[in-house]
Formats: structure tokens, sequence, C-alpha cells
């Protein structure tokens, strides 16, 4: 079983303050789609793939799959290169110059950054090929040979004769000499020649010397000859210059071919031939961006796509690739009472519908398997407390989907209008329900200049034209804070920053309405406001482009005539770009930036931990999008390439105590490393270590949330000795009480 069914692996986690939590993690886990398949190898009938999503092992005999990420020891970039080279192990090279070897027969992974760490700007893997105890590694700026073994460069050829320098070579062959085909021809070694670093070594071809393109994608034998495919066809080496081969693909872009005895299989963008016997047979038209051949035999073909690994046989097309997302892509997260996470995928054409993850796997919700959705950009998703999930669109509404399955679309059956210069393009940008049950919409823009709404829970609508935001467009972020005032953000040239309002309960009148709009003069960090969050106090967090700002007294809002809002900044978090902040169970906020992800004390003093692409398995340091799975302690971060979820420690508290639960049992002390974990607390539960007799050993408060930790020492800071102690939980006003026994073996 793989590392990650277990949510664990090595936490190279910065803990700024270990003291304030010393348990942060449990463990991590990544999640992506892995249907853009660019490379495979057929390995005992059964397939690895290397993905934009990480790879993939599938095994042909009971359709069952293995995925491997970053948790599992991939670097994290996006696959574009496989290879198997003679000890079984798997290569894997990637966007950014990163080559992972993974070894089946211990579980594990090494890492070869020499590449990566160069100085080169193109450093993409774009093929292997193994040869011996060599694998030659076709890269974005030439050629490199690497020993298998030992993974040390042999040697990296930069230059071919003529050809420029750092050229990308797309594919090698080797027939006695190595044929390396290049964006800007064919280079053959030169018979004899030893020293290939030399320029000198290497005769270079072009169309000049009779190439269909320059841009050669693969080489091959057919029929005892050297052939290579190019974005406009085939060329065919007859030892001293290149001649058109099946001139009836003269312009087409061939991006593989396959020889299989005296049969050559072609692969162009969406269509898949044979040429055998001297004709040309078209086996396969409108296949989903192929990227290449990867086996022929018993009547099936094996082809990379976009849409997964492709299977042909018997005239049935049948796509493999394992459970996800439908793409990469997560401009939005949120999860729902019954701890289902949502997640959206973005604007415009971007957009590929929204997706579900039930703990066990994917659902995806997009126009191909769901009609009535109109289109498939939905950029923001929330989930009410009902369980009622709102996914938003860019342009069509929205949709409410209940009962995880039955949708409602909101487009033409809205009183709200879109935006001025298309009123039915409507573009919704936040939604929100209040104490009352009320949903409340914001649009990005009203042609009415109604860009607020309420929808009552008797399906009536209340439409909401104030003076502090009449006439803005570009507006986000909508929350309901506990007093029911709206809060939401606009970055509209004409008047940016941060707006807020409340009815007062009354729908038809204006008379008693609470509004106002906050910027640089009231104190925020920045006007251009980019995400917004209220916390377990009430206090209300806003993030822009200069840090996050603290609003206290929100109260004041509907108590005062003339509100005065007390606004702090977050030290901390100083001089970040914040692009979304969530709070978890204990009120720890977690904050997504351009840098990577960073969480922060209750009240922003203290910054306990920061996470970027290098020290832990998030994909990217631009953390686009969070949500929070209270009951679970899962905190979801979004970035282009993936989703990884981060287990934390914090869960929300028991509504009443039931049971506690300790490990690791025994709890064996001595070694400082080792904490008890003390589950099953109420909301702010004190804690007692007693002994047999009775004698009080120590005493301290949970964090808040439903665990505790306890170090194994006593009140004057000494370990325990053996024994078994009694764990006293209790609230604050000692009115519910409970206690367990835990056995304590002192090293």
């Amino acid at each position: 079983m793989k590392l990650s069914d277990f949510f664990c692996i090595s936490l190279i986690v910065v803990l700024v303050n270990a003291n304030t939590f010393p348990q942060l993690l449990l463990g991590w886990k990544n999640y992506s789609d892995q249907k853009k398949v660019k490379s495979a190898v057929e390995v005992d009938k059964s397939f690895w793939a290397a993905t934009e999503g990480g790879a993939f092992y599938f095994n042909k005999i009971d359709s069952s799959f293995n995925t491997y990420t970053k948790t599992d020891g991939l670097s994290g970039s996006a696959l574009t290169a496989i290879s198997i080279d003679r000890y079984g192990k798997i290569w894997f090279g990637s966007l950014d110059g990163t080559i992972d070897i993974y070894n089946p027969a211990n579980n594990s992974f090494k890492r070869i950054s020499d590449i990566y760490n160069s100085g080169k700007s193109k450093k993409q893997i774009n093929s292997f090929v193994v040869k011996g105890d060599t694998i030659f590694t076709a890269t974005e700026f030439g050629l490199s040979l690497i020993n298998v073994n030992d993974y040390s460069f042999y040697d990296t050829y930069f230059k071919y004769g003529s050809f420029p320098s750092y050229i990308s070579v797309n594919n090698v062959l080797i027939d006695g000499l190595i044929y390396v085909a290049t964006s800007s021809g064919v280079a053959i070694q030169k018979p004899g020649a030893t020293n290939l670093v030399a320029p000198e070594s290497w005769n270079v071809y072009t169309i000049s010397e009779g190439l269909r393109s320059n841009n050669c994608y693969k080489l091959a034998i057919f029929k005892d000859s050297v052939i290579v495919s190019s974005d406009r066809g085939f060329s065919v080496f007859n030892g001293v210059s290149w001649e058109t081969f099946l001139p009836s693909f003269n312009s087409a872009n061939i991006k593989d071919i396959f020889v299989k005895g005296d049969s050559l299989y072609i692969l162009s963008l969406n269509n898949l031939y044979v040429y055998s016997n001297g004709e040309i047979t078209m086996l396969e038209a409108g296949l989903e961006t192929a990227s290449s051949i990867v086996s022929v035999g018993n009547n099936e073909i094996t082809i990379t796509t976009n849409q997964g690994l492709l299977v042909i046989s018997n005239n049935k097309k049948i796509y493999y690739y394992p459970n996800g997302p439908y793409s990469n892509l997560f401009s939005s997260l949120s999860v729902d009472a019954s701890g289902n996470l949502w997640a959206a995928s973005g604007t415009d054409v971007t957009g590929v519908g929204f997706y579900k993850y039930d703990q066990t796997g994917w659902e995806n919700f997009n126009v191909a398997s769901n009609p009535e959705l109109l289109v498939n950009s939905f950029h923001k998703v929330y989930s009410a407390p009902d369980n009622t999930v709102y996914a938003m669109t860019w342009g069509r509404g929205f949709v409410t989907v209940e009962n995880g399955s039955v949708i409602t679309t909101y487009f033409k059956n809205t009183p709200m209008l879109g935006i001025r210069k298309d009123p039915d393009f409507l573009v919704i940008t936040g939604i929100s329900r209040d104490s009352q049950g009320n949903t409340w919409i914001l649009s990005y823009d009203g042609a009415d200049r109604k860009i607020l709404a309420a929808l009552t829970p008797d399906s009536t609508w209340y439409l909401f034209d104030n003076p502090s935001y009449s006439g803005l467009e570009k507006n986000y972020g909508l929350i309901v804070d506990q007093y029911n005032t709206k809060w939401f953000y606009s970055t509209d040239n004409t008047k940016p920053g941060l707006y807020y309002f409340n009815e007062n309960k009354t729908f038809n009148t204006t008379q008693d309405d609470k509004y106002g709009f906050l910027s640089m003069t009231n104190g925020l960090n920045n006007s251009t406001i980019t995400a917004l969050v209220q916390d377990k106090r009430g206090d209300l967090w806003v993030g822009s482009g200069q840090g996050v700002n603290i609003i206290y007294n929100t109260n004041q809002i509907i108590s005062t005539q003339s509100p005065q809002l007390k606004i702090t900044s977050v030290y901390s978090l100083r001089q970040q770009s914040i692009n979304c902040i969530v709070v978890d169970p204990i009120n720890q906020k977690w904050v997504g930036t351009n840098q990577g992800l960073f969480v922060v004390s209750s009240d922003g003093t203290n910054l306990i931990a920061a996470f970027d692409s290098k020290n832990s398995p998030l994909i990217s340091d631009q953390v686009k999008s969070l949500t929070v799975d209270e009951k679970r302690g899962v905190v979801y971060a979004g970035v282009d390439g993936g989703l990884t979820a981060f287990f934390t420690s914090a869960k929300s508290p028991e509504e009443s105590f039931s049971e506690l639960f300790f490990y690791p049992s025994p709890f064996i002390v001595g070694d400082g490393q080792t904490q008890l974990t003390i589950e099953g607390l109420i909301k702010e539960s004190d804690i007692k270590i007693i002994s047999l007799n009775g004698n009080l050993i120590n005493q301290f408060s949970s964090p808040g949330g439903r665990i505790a930790f306890w170090d194994g020492k006593d009140l004057d800071g000494k370990y325990v000795s053996s024994g078994v102690y009694y764990v006293v939980a209790y609230d604050k006003e000692g009115n519910n009480i409970i206690t367990g026994k835990i056995a304590v073996v002192k090293k």
C-alpha cells in the first residue's frame, strides 16, 4: 500500500512557533487530474503513465490504478516523459527538468535535480532512450547521458555542427551511430567520432539536405532505413541526404510513429494510420489530442491522449485514467455539512465545470454530464448550512445542488440582471446565508445597478441598490457576519475598497438600512482587496496585495449611527500578497499567498508555519483557494496543478463528552519526540493528569478543538515515572467531566 493511503510522509515543515501548537500536521495528500497523459510504457501487460498531474500504474488484468503524486515522492512538476531501465526502475521526466526514478522493488523514489538546478531557461525533459546502463535524456537544451546505476552524468551535448547551441532535442535513435532529432533538423554522429561534446563530431541536416521540416520529432528504423517524422511529414535517410517518405503526409503534423514488423503506425494530432504493404489505412479518426503510440499487438493499440490512456481494440475505444477531479484547476473550494469537498474550475473558456469529492472518489459536473448546466465556466462554490451547494458561473447565473445531485438552474428565472454591456450575461461572484435563512447573492456587475439580492426561504426575491455601492462593477467576496451585515469588496477603478450593508431585517424599506465603505483612508493597508473572512470571534480579516487587516468591532455598524471601526494590521503577514484566507476550528488562520501558505495564531501575532512548493507537497507557491473540513481537521489548498489536503489536529470540538481516546498507547516518554494525543474534547476543555493515588501531575488547557497534547512531563518539567495515570477533562465551569486511563512507560 502506498504511503499516501496512510496520509503519512516525512513532514518537512517550517514550524516557526512550535510551542504554540506542538503538532500542527498529521499528514498530507495530493489530488490531481491525471487524464492528460503525455507519455507511457507497457510492462507485463500493464502500463506506467506520465501525466500533467503525476503518474499512474494501470493493471490491465483487473483494471486497477495506483497513482503517484508529490506526496508519494514525485517532484510535483508536470510529467512529460517516461521510460523503464534494464533493472525495472521507472524514469519520469518533467516540465521543469527534474527527473524522478521510482523503484517498484522497494517502493522508493530517487530524484535527479542537476537539470532543474542548471541555469538554462528551458529545461523540459522531452524523451528518454535506454541503451544498456545509459539513459539518453532529450531535453529542451540538448542531450544528456546518465548512468542508470549511480545517476551520474556522463556527458551533455549542447552543440551539433552548425546548429545553434542549446537547441531542443526531441528524440534519439541509437543504431551504431547516434541520431538526434532536434528543432533545427537532424544531427548524426560522424563514424569514429568519440568526443561528441565537440560540434565537429556531428553531421547536421536541414531542409537544404532534403528534410521535410527542420522541426523533427521522432526517429525510427523502418525496413532497414532511418526515417524521421516532423510537423510537415516524413523523411528517409539515404546515407548521404534525406528524401521525402510517404508523400501523402507531406503537410501532416506527425506526432509519433511506431514500427511493428513491416508495418508503420502513424499518429497525427487526431488520427491514427498504418502503412503496410505499400498502402496507407486510417485506423481511427477524431482522437482526443493524441500525443504518442505506446504499444501495438494482439489486435490492440494503446495511445496517450488528453482524455486518458486510449486502448483501441476490435473497433472499440476505451479511455483509461484514475478517478480524479476533471482538471487541475481549483479557483474556489468549499466543504459541505456532510464533509464533501466541492471545487470550481474557472471563468470563461478556462472553466470545465465543478467537482465533488466524498472521501472515496470524485464526481464531476459539466455540460457533458449535466446538459442543464448550460456552461462549464463555474468559478465559485459555496456550501450553505442546510447542505445546499451553490455553484456560480461566469455569465449564466448560478445553480444549486441538493442531496448531491438534484440541480436547479438560476439564470432566466431570477430578476437579477447581468452586466451593463449585456444584461443577459449574469456573473455571480458571491453567495452567503444569513441567520434568518435568507440567501444573499452578489453579482459582478448589474445593468440596473442592483448588484446585491436576497432570496428568502419562501422563494421571494429582493434586489438592493444602495447609495454606497451603486454603479460598481468587479464585485467579489460576499460574506454575512453574525450581525447579518453583508460585506463584500470591489476592485472597480472608480472606488475600490470594502463595502458593508445591513437591511436591518426589513426588505421593503430603506429608512433603517446601515451601509458604508472602507478604504486606505480608514486604515486598510490597500484599497484593492483580494480576500475576506470572519473568524470564530467575529473579527473580520481583510487580505490585499499588502498583507492583512483585522476589523474588530463590527457590532458598531448596527448599534451606532456613526460607527468607528477598529482596524489593525497583521505584522506577521506584512507585505504578503494575499489570495485567500480560511479559519480552522481553533481560530488559527491559513493564508494563501503568491509565496505559499502561511498559518498564523488566532490573533495573528505569531507565525506558526509556512509551507511552499519546496518544503511541502504544494505543487505551486501560488495558493489560489482554501477551505476547511472542520470535523476531519483537513485544510484543502488549491493551486494550478492540483489540490493538497493538510491533515491537522485542529478538529471541531465535540458537542458533549462521550469518550476519550489516547494515542500512542502505551505512551512511551523520555525521548522528547513523542506526545500523547488526547481526543474527544469539547470546546475549551481543561485537562488534568492525576496519578492513581490522587496526586496532581500536570494540568493544561486544550487549544480549543477536539484534540490536546501532553508531553509526558509533570508540573516541574520532568518526565513522569512508568505507571498508569488518570486523564481528567472538564469544561471551564466544571459542569461536564470525563476521565480515562493511560499507561505510561518511561525509557
